[in-house]
């Protein structure tokens, strides 16, 4: 089967996360027609809050914290913000075989292999999606998340792996529903890793190779005014 090209693309600074969605949308749009290749697009948002298609109104714990924006991937509340690189990822599943179970468990394994270049061991945990790592006295944290769309077998949202985000930010949600005091949120700065985003992006694309296949690294897309004018809040 001939796959076509994968491009992978960088944003610079915070990406307004309604004009990354709408983007999205178009792409996705794209891709599906035949139009567009596909993309990996890498990126930061300002602080928010975002609830899936599965959140509960009282998992959101403090809604005037953040912006809150609804969205149309899976799951349930998850927080986004400066020091978490967020990857949304737009693949043409009918090019590489419908298997939606697969194609999640191909994403798993990408955060999995990249927290390894760190020396971090991560692991799936039945009924707990994402990427998880055990900690002392019987905790164990999410260190990536994963929240994905299928629309005409073309992938859209995707994953985020905590790098060095203000883990504080996660006490305005119940993360992903899971309100148990044994599981929480950590980074690779919260296990004593000192990385720059650069590197974690060296190793998400050296991992991704080597589970999708190559990409191309093409410029950042184009939102117009709103392109990475965000501003943090504190």
């Amino acid at each position: 089967m001939t796959l076509q090209i994968t491009e992978w693309a960088v944003s610079p600074g915070y990406t307004p996360y309604e004009a990354a969605v709408r983007f999205m949308e178009e792409r996705v749009a794209a891709i599906a027609a035949g139009e567009a290749n596909e993309l990996v697009w890498l990126l930061e948002h300002a602080p928010l809050y975002t609830a899936g298609t599965s959140a509960k109104p009282e998992d959101l714990l403090t809604p005037d914290r953040f912006p809150v924006h609804q969205t149309g991937r899976g799951g349930e509340y998850t927080y986004h913000g400066p020091g978490q690189r967020v990857a949304y990822v737009m693949l043409d599943l009918t090019k590489r075989g419908r298997d939606a179970r697969k194609f999640v468990c191909n994403l798993e394994q990408w955060l999995i292999d990249s927290a390894a270049a760190y020396g971090v061991v991560a692991g799936r945990r039945d009924g707990r999606v994402g990427v998880w790592v055990d900690r002392a006295g019987g905790r164990e944290d999410k260190i990536a998340a994963i929240g994905v769309r299928l629309r005409r077998w073309v992938s859209f949202h995707g994953i985020a792996f905590n790098l060095n985000p203000d883990l504080s930010h996660f006490s305005g949600i119940t993360p992903c529903g899971i309100s148990d005091p044994l599981f929480g949120v950590t980074s690779l700065h919260d296990l004593g890793h000192t990385v720059e985003m650069i590197d974690l992006d060296a190793a998400l694309h050296l991992a991704f190779t080597d589970i999708f296949g190559s990409v191309r690294r093409v410029s950042a897309p184009e939102l117009g005014d709103c392109n990475s004018s965000e501003t943090p809040n504190p």
